[in-house]
């Protein structure tokens, strides 16, 4: 039987902008073996799998061609504009629960979904020698979450030095085993930003919802409130509007499908 396949650009209402996810709605759980090969065989930053539970409720998971991560933002908010968009759900609100983020919601809002997230509290962080190498550019501050410290975050001087930046991906996964968060001050936003994560087989993610889930609260704090205007600003680009609400962050974007298939192959590894 065929397996139905979406590609949806997340953060984005334009076909070439945002960040594409695959999305594959599952009957029931494959082994993860499985679900790394096809997140491999598509090689985009993420693949999301959900698998019904209940009336708009979902388990939910996220791959990257080389591993399971503990939570996306751009595939959840690509998922929820599949259910929405392709499989003719009509409420207003998805749960979706997850293995390591625990429940996250998704609100429907006109032609944005606005999700609920953790807000990861961030806390100093030494920067590493080699990692300031492989970026050549003079790094601020840095910081890392108290939970989930799989990525770390590096403030730099100005949106330019941020754009300026030609990584040596080779080096960053050299320097070290998290994920790598550049940021700054933005010109026309609160704050940008920029996400490199060679260690997971993604050089530079176009745009990375969970990244704002410790980008929100550092900039809050920096900034002194807690409503911002966000922007990753990779060659694709996208835009959010971040809130911190206590200890929860909510991200408000768009999302356009780019591509409807159907994997025909057999997806039993055996």
């Amino acid at each position: 039987m065929a397996s139905p396949l979406y590609i949806v650009n997340a953060f984005t209402q334009t076909t070439f902008g945002g960040n594409p996810a695959a999305v594959m709605p599952l009957d029931h759980w494959l082994s993860d073996e499985t679900l790394l090969a096809i997140a491999a065989q598509h090689n985009l930053s993420e693949t999301a799998f959900f698998v019904c539970t209940g009336p708009g409720e979902y388990d939910l998971r996220w791959f990257t061609p080389g591993a399971e991560v503990q939570l996306c933002g751009h595939a959840t908010l690509a998922s929820a504009h599949v259910l929405r968009a392709h499989l003719g759900f009509q409420g207003d609100r998805v749960t979706f629960s997850t293995r390591f983020s625990g429940e996250l919601r998704a609100q429907y809002a006109d032609d944005a979904v606005e999700l609920d997230f953790p807000s990861l509290t961030p806390q100093p962080h030494d920067v590493e020698p080699a990692l300031a190498s492989a970026l050549q550019v003079p790094i601020i501050a840095a910081a890392i979450p108290k939970i989930h410290p799989w990525k770390a975050l590096y403030e730099v001087e100005s949106e330019a030095v941020l754009r300026s930046i030609d990584p040596d991906f080779p080096g960053i996964a050299a320097a070290v085993d998290h994920a790598v968060i550049v940021t700054a001050r933005g010109d026309r936003h609160d704050f940008v930003s920029r996400f490199f994560a060679p260690n997971l087989r993604v050089n530079e993610d176009p745009v990375t919802g969970s990244a704002h889930c410790v980008l929100t609260p550092y900039w809050a704090a920096k900034l002194g409130c807690n409503a911002l205007n966000a922007a990753q600003v990779s060659d694709r680009g996208g835009e959010l509007h971040c809130v911190l609400a206590g200890d929860r962050v909510r991200i408000t974007g768009q999302s356009i499908t780019y591509a409807v298939a159907d994997i025909v192959g057999s997806l039993d590894l055996k």
